[in-house]
């Protein structure tokens, strides 16, 4: 029985149930290690079924095969796949159909993508007809053809958006109304169960709800309906995923988060509440149908545990499980939640396997002051320490003890410079590259450059504040590059554009206002670092000059996969904090892996920013050039006691 639908039909009249979200990492530890976390989670947890997401034009098809794949098969979860069908080979479509297939998966996310645009997009060394933007121009077209071809054997899913979604940039477009007939027509076209984009107005749902369910159609009457959830991991990314979904934060919510956001364990926190309030709201709600929710966790378990307990969403343990009563060490500085197992209560199997489990999965010449928490690769099926069972597992995966500081050792996470062998390393969605806006405000944004001082000049504006986004960065300067800004525009005027840096700090308060983060009881230190597209010719003089200083690490890599450093074996934390009765936390890593991920990434977005324009336009054939002849290049400056030593390095010269 792996069809959502009949596991949800199969569960008690007064049952609930959830699902969780996945995304498949950028690096292989990356991997390892969410699968280490999935094997916990599931046995913690144990979610009704998992997700998991397909990038934007197939970018993450195999990645996200393969995750399936160890979803399904290796942990026996029910799984369902997102498809989208736009922007790319109509045989890659039926190639991820036939494979799900294959692979046992009975669930598919019906979804279209970015809009159709076969002109950018359309690989010339392929025939037109293989174009799926000939069959497919909404999700509809996918879910009419999956019922063609397969009749009832998948079981599908389809996306709606209790506030409207919205191809434009303003939340002012958005209206549920206008929406209303295409999800109708969806659902005629054989949709077995609709999912939600992610929300925090639970208002906007009650109504979105309420309009379906009465709707004179009468389709949605008993079909089941899966709010999106997703929990707080941070005040930034909270603010940025927002943004970019136009999901409302009513602004009393807004309030209590505004006042802790300088902490991120008290966000946290202050999440979990708000979450949980959401969730018992819906709960009482009254529904024809049994009540689930979906967890987009961005890979990351501690918070979806904690409210899944409060909630009394995890399933209970049943009576046949063989279990011996074990107690477990918890760390005696955390409170967990009121409805929370207590210790007593805690439980593990006697049995054992060859899983690493809580250990992370690092490469064989990795060094870490953290050997007790990690598994070398030739190592990663010995076991080191007793397996727990599901109550166990539940304690770690919120966080509890030595285990579970161990298990969520990557809990805040930071961007595209966090830890690379952290599952949720890199952007938060795991959609792939993509320039986060729709082509017509793009084009208002960013014109029609013909030059390089054209680009040169949107780099100038954007660090001068005068625009909001550029591909790589959809939003203005934070308050600690305006710091350096004078320092970045001097660049700027060799031609070389900078997408990310940092100032030196040397111990200022966490709750600094510009530099603070995490509890407010500590200091937080940065090494300065820039990242900037340089022309070969100057990179080759540059790179000459780097050389010379032991100060300074670089790496460095082009579109045609060419790559230097100064040591590619170094691990460079710039950002780290000291706080009372905790490790040392260095949320802000860099090193090679983390950074050929990036790269890969960051001239994929030059290509997204190309396809917005004619392929033989004066722009487009601008922007080609540029991507096939600059080098993305990180340098970092150790000597973070001696202000503005890496901006007079690079200005001289």
């Amino acid at each position: 029985m792996e069809k959502v639908t009949d596991k949800i039909a199969a569960l008690p009249s007064d049952a609930h149930y959830f699902s969780l979200e996945f995304f498949p990492p950028k690096t292989p530890m990356g991997f390892a290690n969410l699968q280490n976390r999935l094997e916990r989670m599931s046995r913690a947890l144990r979610p009704l079924f998992v997700t998991v997401t397909w990038g934007a034009g197939g970018s993450t098809a195999t990645k996200s095969l393969e995750l399936a794949e160890i979803c399904q098969r290796q942990l026996g979860l029910t799984t369902c796949l997102h498809l989208t069908c736009t922007n790319m080979s109509r045989s890659l479509v039926d190639d991820a159909l036939e494979q799900a297939k294959a692979l046992g998966i009975r669930n598919i996310l019906a979804l279209r993508g970015d809009a159709p645009r076969s002109e950018e997009y359309r690989n010339e060394e392929k025939p037109e007809e293989e174009d799926s933007n000939n069959d497919f121009t909404w999700a509809i077209d996918l879910v009419r053809y999956i019922r063609k071809q397969y009749g009832d054997y998948f079981c599908i899913g389809v996306a709606a958006y209790p506030e409207g979604h919205s191809d434009q940039s303003h939340p002012q477009d958005q209206d549920p109304l206008f929406d209303l007939p295409y999800l109708v027509e969806k659902t005629k076209a054989g949709a077995d169960f609709i999912m939600t984009q992610l929300f925090f107005d639970v208002e906007a749902f009650d109504r979105f709800e309420k309009l379906l369910r009465e709707h004179e159609s009468g389709v949605f009457k008993t079909i089941p309906i899966i709010p999106g959830l997703m929990p707080i991991q941070s005040y930034q990314i909270l603010r940025r995923v927002t943004k970019l979904s136009h999901a409302k934060l009513p602004s009393d919510l807004l309030t209590r988060l505004d006042a802790v956001k300088g902490d991120d364990e008290l966000v946290k926190q202050v999440g979990v509440d708000i979450l949980s309030e959401v969730i018992d709201h819906v709960k009482a709600s009254p529904s024809p149908v049994r009540r689930g929710f979906h967890f987009y966790t961005l890979n990351l378990e501690k918070a979806v545990a904690h409210i899944l307990e409060r909630c009394h969403l995890i399933p209970p343990i049943q009576p046949d499980e063989d279990e011996e009563a074990v107690v477990v060490d918890l760390s005696k500085d955390f409170v967990p939640p009121e409805t929370a197992l207590q210790s007593k209560d805690r439980r593990r199997l006697s049995s054992v396997n060859s899983g690493p489990r809580n250990r992370v999965v690092v490469e064989r010449h990795t060094r870490s002051s953290n050997t007790s928490f990690e598994a070398r690769e030739d190592e990663a099926g010995i076991p080191r320490d007793a397996i727990n069972t599901r109550a166990n597992t539940l304690a770690i995966s919120e966080g509890e003890g030595s285990l579970g500081r161990e298990a969520t050792w990557d809990d805040f996470p930071n961007g595209r410079w966090g830890d690379a062998r952290s599952p949720a390393f890199g952007e938060i969605d795991g959609y792939g590259p993509s320039l986060h806006l729709p082509t017509p405000q793009a084009l208002k944004l960013w014109g029609h450059p013909v030059t390089v001082e054209d680009v040169s000049n949107l780099f100038r504006r954007h660090i001068s504040g005068e625009l909001d986004a550029l591909p790589w960065s959809e939003e203005g300067l934070n308050p600690e590059t305006n710091i350096i800004r004078d320092e970045l525009l001097r660049l700027n005027g060799k031609g070389w554009w900078s997408v990310a840096s940092q100032p030196a700090v040397n111990g200022v308060k966490s709750t600094d206002p510009i530099f603070g983060w995490g509890p407010k009881n500590g200091f937080v230190f940065q090494k300065p670092f820039v990242e900037l597209f340089i022309p070969s010719a100057d990179w080759l003089k540059l790179q000459a000059r780097l050389d010379q200083t032991d100060q300074m690490t670089y790496f460095a890599g082009n579109k045609a996969g060419h790559f230097s450093a100064s040591n590619e074996e170094s691990v460079n934390p710039v950002t780290w904090g000291t706080f009372a009765g905790k490790e040392i936390i260095t949320p802000t890593i860099v090193e090679s892996v983390s950074f050929r991920a990036w790269l890969e990434e960051a001239f994929s977005i030059w290509a997204e920013w190309r396809r917005i324009y004619p392929a033989r336009s004066a722009t487009s054939k601008l922007l080609g050039g540029i991507m096939n002849d600059y080098w993305l290049v990180n340098i970092i400056h150790h000597g973070y006691l001696e202000k503005g030593a890496l901006w007079d390095f690079l200005t001289e010269g």
